[in-house]
């Protein structure tokens, strides 16, 4: 009972205003953060200090708490409750982020902390502005039930609807286990950080108990695993700081939302730069390999090229560059690996790419040395057919400015996919070295000249002979450049130049696909 002769001191609204902040921002305490640095982990709001620009960050929902009074969860309430949300400048331009933070409540997710992100997303949402995720939590908020369980259901609602509208982009930079893992897997590209990041949807002791394989954390879900073996992620960086600053290279290439363009960066590159080393970089000899990031980093602006998914597909190469300060998609079959032939996880890396630039407006330039898809009994039994439809699909719905340049092989289905004159490509060009045929000249052969093949003395000489005459007549670009499938034969030299002056001339295209509500691309 208070004593009515010692009222109660009330502090001062500015006082009691500063004493809610430095409550905030101690997070799960000083004895956490510690831990937290130990394991190697800067704190939620270390990250978003070095995510933005210095002092532009504005938070949101700075003191929420939970509402939940069940197992004495009343006795630990959090101001925040376990996220730090708003939004901040990257390079000047607006970006908003919600970053969980792990030292309070091991940074679990529950009803409040969901609409604390679906707000900050809402808001994304109707302004126009990349939403940027870093997820480090241990899960959902058991103490809270279905609520948790309804919370993660909002915010894949939210990824959903944002998603094409606006970039998204999840860095994983602790655990994240169960249904948290698909917020990430919808969102536009997933950063891991190597030894501190882990993703599964059921952890190592519980597929002990199912399946009695023994497996770690960081074999069954850490950075190296996702981005070299499922392909769930795209980048993977040492630390903290080395991947949010990936996080912002990224997204200058980027557009703030669909009804933008990128940011145009002023380089001292010229557009007309020759680059003769490119005449003697595709090998004469059809069956000898090169690296097509030789090629694709001689022609960009200031030789700069940010690949996606390197680790993963790797027959196929993809990623942003730019030319003459414009932010493009790089595809590029890569005849290094599989001889750059197309298989399922080629087909569905490719296609990802190709439709998140098409939904950006981000141009696409599709380098092509392709002999085929890969053949064998896993491919076909694995679903090549779908999986390679797929990447028809994205090609042939892209309405952004699409230029093509074959450097050697393109043959059969896969000189179709790989963004033909005949899915809608605007700009085809070919090298001297383009050979573009229904097959490769070793098999044509043995088709159509089989039966004086087997007729004849020498068939080992007369076999030689047809392949000889088949490359001559159709293992070259110019039966194509005939038909009007490729637009220009041109010198390697001319690369850049002519891929600038391409972009130049579609900066204004205008193309539009039938009315409906979407299509049915095979998933």
């Amino acid at each position: 009972m208070v004593d009515a002769a010692k009222p109660t001191v009330q502090p001062l609204p500015l006082e009691r205003l500063e004493a809610q902040n430095l409550r905030a921002l101690a997070g799960g305490g000083a004895e956490r953060i510690r831990k937290h640095h130990e394991s190697g982990k800067l704190t939620a709001r270390e990250r978003i200090d070095v995510f933005f620009d210095a002092g532009s960050f504005v938070e949101f929902d700075r003191f929420v708490t939970h509402r939940c009074t069940d197992f004495d969860m009343q006795k630990q309430k959090y101001l925040g409750d376990g996220v730090v949300t708003g939004y901040g400048k990257v390079d000047g331009r607006q970006v908003f982020v919600y970053a969980q933070d792990f030292t309070v409540l091991g940074g679990s997710l529950g009803n409040a902390c969901a609409a604390k992100i679906c707000k900050v997303m809402q808001m994304a949402l109707k302004v126009g502005a990349p939403i940027i995720g870093m997820n480090d939590s241990g899960g959902a908020r058991i103490q809270e039930g279905v609520h948790s369980l309804g919370g993660y259901a909002d915010i894949f609602l939210q990824n959903t609807l944002a998603s094409g509208v606006v970039p998204q982009i999840s860095a994983i930079m602790g655990p994240c286990a169960g249904g948290a893992v698909y917020s990430p897997a919808i969102t536009d590209f997933i950063f891991m950080v190597e030894d501190t990041a882990y993703m599964f949807i059921t952890g190592p002791d519980v597929i002990k108990t199912v399946t009695h394989e023994q497996v770690t954390k960081e074999d069954l879900g850490g950075a190296l695993t996702h981005t070299n073996v499922s392909g769930v992620a795209h980048f993977s960086r040492p630390d903290d700081r080395t991947c949010i600053e990936t996080v912002r290279t990224l997204l200058s290439y980027l557009p703030s939302n669909n009804q933008e363009d990128a940011p145009r960066k002023p380089t001292s590159d010229p557009g007309d730069r020759e680059i003769p080393e490119l005449d003697t970089l595709v090998p004469t000899d059809p069956r000898k390999p090169y690296d097509v990031q030789d090629l694709i980093r001689a022609t960009v602006d200031d030789g700069t090229f940010l690949e996606v998914h390197s680790g993963w597909a790797q027959n196929i190469v993809v990623g942003f560059a730019r030319y003459a300060g414009r932010s493009v998609g790089i595809i590029a079959n890569q005849p290094a690996v599989l001889a750059g032939c197309l298989d399922i996880k080629a087909s569905i890396k490719a296609a990802r790419f190709v439709r998140f630039c098409d939904a950006f407006n981000i141009p696409l330039v599709t380098f092509v040395d392709v002999p085929g898809f890969l053949p064998g009994t896993d491919q076909e039994f694995g679903g090549i057919i779908t999986h390679g439809a797929k990447l028809i699909y994205a090609y042939a719905e892209a309405t952004v400015p699409k230029i093509t340049l074959i450097t050697r092989k393109a043959y059969g289905g896969a000189y179709i996919v790989m963004s033909s004159k005949h899915l809608r490509s605007d700009i085809n060009m070919a090298y001297p070295t383009a050979e573009i045929a229904v097959m490769g000249p070793e098999g044509a052969v043995n088709i159509v000249y089989r039966k004086e093949i087997d007729a004849a003395a020498d068939q080992k000489a007369a076999r030689e002979q047809f392949v000889g005459e088949y490359r001559t007549k159709f293992a070259n670009p110019y039966q194509a450049a005939e038909l009007g499938f490729v637009d220009a034969v041109i010198y390697p030299r001319e690369t850049r130049q002519r891929i600038v002056s391409a972009l130049d001339l579609l900066q204004t295209k205008r193309d539009a696909n039938p009315p409906k509500k979407h299509g049915s691309i095979p998933l």
